[in-house]
């Protein structure tokens, strides 16, 4: 089974990972599929992949059931593993590369309960920085926030260096949301604990951000309920959770599209189905994509009209 795939930057390589502990890369431009490389590191099913920003080579995050993360590089058309992080005490669920402007910084939930993160400090080395206890029984997810201060795009004064505060959101198996920040010491602090959901939170995506002041997360659950968190105003750290759509089964996966103004949501009923805000406020499904069928279908949520 297939746990995870994941586009390079460019839109031309594919990864995979699975429960057979392989990680796979394939070539996919012009439509085609061609296996470059089949990564073997892991002993137990891998269960995500991220791919770092190009402009520190041909980087690959794995994640997997046997307690490890391993990171690895392209060099001279081959792939190898360049680093394995073994520092977890049960099963790594999900990786995070954080943008790209704050250096090589890889975020890492695991069911132990704790989220570590590795820094890239040069000539091979990691620097390894662990919260313990970020949610009990288990981290399912983690998502960094875009490196853009919120109203920048309206008040950043010309030629002044933005000061960039580093923030990501967790998910866990406590039915909770945290939003955590770094410290001017360089210590991880929690900030914020979303509460809405009543089971397990699967999956947690900090929308991207052009510099518009409100900011956006969008989360899901076992509970089969997917919420939109809003802050419109960054200095109060108020967040508010609309509930975009209550589905009959688990909802996994969570995924803004770059432009951040549509959301892929997949679910324990084996489709992707695409959301779209539409004017009033109201989150409106815009497609029904069934796996495997490849066919595409507009419907409207009950009680919504379609706007047009």
């Amino acid at each position: 089974m297939i746990h995870d795939a994941q586009m390079d930057y460019y839109g031309t390589r594919l990864a995979t990972c699975s429960s057979d502990r392989s990680v796979k890369i394939f070539d996919v431009r012009n439509g085609g599929q061609i296996l470059i490389a089949d990564l073997r590191g892991h002993e137990g099913p891998v269960w995500q992949v991220a791919w770092a920003h190009p402009m520190y080579g041909n980087i690959l995050a794995s994640c997997s059931y046997d307690r490890k993360v391993i990171i690895w590089r392209e060099e001279n058309g081959t792939w190898e593993k360049s680093h394995e992080h073994a520092g977890h005490d049960s099963s790594v669920n999900s990786v995070c590369w954080a943008p790209h402007d704050y250096g090589l910084i890889l975020a890492c939930g695991s069911s132990d309960g704790a989220i570590s993160l590795l820094t890239y400090t040069g000539e091979g080395q990691w620097e390894v920085k662990k919260i313990n206890n970020a949610h009990t029984i288990g981290c399912n997810a983690v998502s960094w926030a875009p490196a853009v201060v919120p109203g920048s795009l309206i008040d950043q004064p010309s030629g002044q260096k933005p000061n960039y505060i580093k923030r990501f959101a967790s998910g866990g198996c406590d039915n909770l949301i945290k939003l955590w920040k770094e410290e001017e010491d360089g210590q991880w602090k929690e900030e914020q604990k979303l509460e809405a959901h009543s089971d397990w939170v699967r999956d947690v995506a900090w929308a991207p951000s052009i510099g518009l002041p409100t900011s956006t997360i969008a989360s899901c659950s076992q509970d089969g309920r997917v919420f939109i968190w809003t802050c419109d105003d960054a200095s109060s750290n108020t967040w508010s959770p609309k509930l975009l759509h209550k589905f009959n089964d688990v909802v996994w996966h969570v995924s803004w599209s770059i432009t951040a103004n549509i959301l892929a949501v997949s679910g324990g009923d084996n489709k992707v189905t695409l959301w779209k805000e539409s004017v009033d406020g109201q989150w409106v499904c815009i497609s029904d994509v069934n796996k495997g069928q490849g066919s595409v279908s507009a419907s409207v949520t009950e009680g919504q009209q379609n706007e047009q």
